[in-house]
């Protein structure tokens, strides 16, 4: 089996690289690698392992048990002195290369000197791996985390999702409507698995909401663009706007320019605990590419006859 490659390395980070890098790093990747983008054969298992070095290295408190105790962070008992543990590892592997039993590391290695004939696997119970006849009790699991990533319409909506986890672990979750980016979904029992009949840990999913063409997310508002013809802007109409919950009306006032933003209250994202967010719809102006005869002779004539200068000079 193909040992497992250093999450850095996955990401393409060097190891003292900040949260703003290793986000940027991972989301350059996501759009690579994502299966429904990438048909790659290798694309999904790529996806997965860029998945949880993000989900590990994202988080400060589990991307310093990373740093200290590697792939092994999440069976490493919480009090155990990082320096420590890789002296005892080292000690148990120069062991195995002079010929002792591999793994077996003593209790001097954990700075218990003196303890002659004690090995670690009793001390630690065989936490490590190892077998040991002495036992810490039931451990809980780690909780874990894994990104979800949702186009706008499945984060105002909601609904049920298959996902794919790394190792290949399939979950049907329920997403509620309206949620945000970076907001938690919280799936009790679903994460790390326990040791010594402890309870397992729980899945945080982090909710990502992908970049879409018509809509721009922040926080629970929308914006989006108004195309409007000239006449629209300067004499005002009542005209459709698309949102994530169907088709709005919007009344523009006359001699609206483009940059105007227009206000549809409560027509941004749903809030099941609050107050919806807004819909911001700002006025683009458009033109005919390729204006009739009629037009054209209507524009000069309009042309001809107003003293509107856009430049502003008198």
């Amino acid at each position: 089996m193909a040992p497992r490659r250093d999450f850095y390395e996955v990401l393409g980070v060097d190891r003292n690289a900040d949260q703003d890098e290793i986000q940027r790093a991972y989301r350059k990747l996501v759009r690579a690698y994502h299966p429904d983008v990438n048909k790659d054969p290798g694309a999904e298992d790529t996806f997965k392992e860029v998945s949880e070095a993000y989900s590990v290295l994202s988080d400060p408190e589990t991307r310093r048990r990373y740093d200290a105790f590697g792939h092994d962070f999440r069976q490493v008992p919480p009090d155990v002195d990082p320096a420590q543990w890789a002296r005892a590892r080292a000690g148990a592997g120069a062991r195995a290369g002079a010929g002792g039993p591999r793994g077996s590391a003593r209790a001097e290695d954990f700075g218990f000197g003196g303890a002659e004939g004690v090995d670690l696997e009793d001390l630690l119970g065989g936490m490590f791996g190892g077998r040991g006849r002495r036992r810490w009790g039931p451990v809980p699991g780690a909780d874990q985390e894994a990104e979800l990533t949702l186009t706008v319409e499945e984060a105002y909506h909601g609904g049920r999702r298959a996902i794919t986890l790394s190792g290949g672990r399939r979950l049907d979750v329920t997403i509620p409507a309206g949620v945000t980016n970076g907001q938690r979904i919280r799936l009790a029992g679903q994460g790390g698995q326990g040791a010594e009949g402890g309870s397992p840990g729980d899945l945080y999913l982090i909710v990502r909401i992908a970049d879409h063409a018509r809509y721009r997310v922040e926080g629970r508002d929308l914006h989006t663009s108004l195309p409007l013809a000239p006449w629209e802007a300067a004499l005002g109409a009542t005209v459709a706007v698309d949102t994530p919950g169907g088709e709005a009306k919007v009344k523009v006032p006359p001699g609206s320019s483009t940059g105007r933003r227009l206000r549809l209250r409560g027509r941004g994202m749903p809030n099941p605990r609050g107050t919806a967010g807004d819909l911001f719809a700002e006025v683009r102006i458009m033109v005919p590419q390729r204006p009739t005869d009629e037009e054209r002779r209507l524009f000069e004539q309009l042309a001809a006859a107003s003293r509107f200068d856009p430049r502003g000079r008198s």
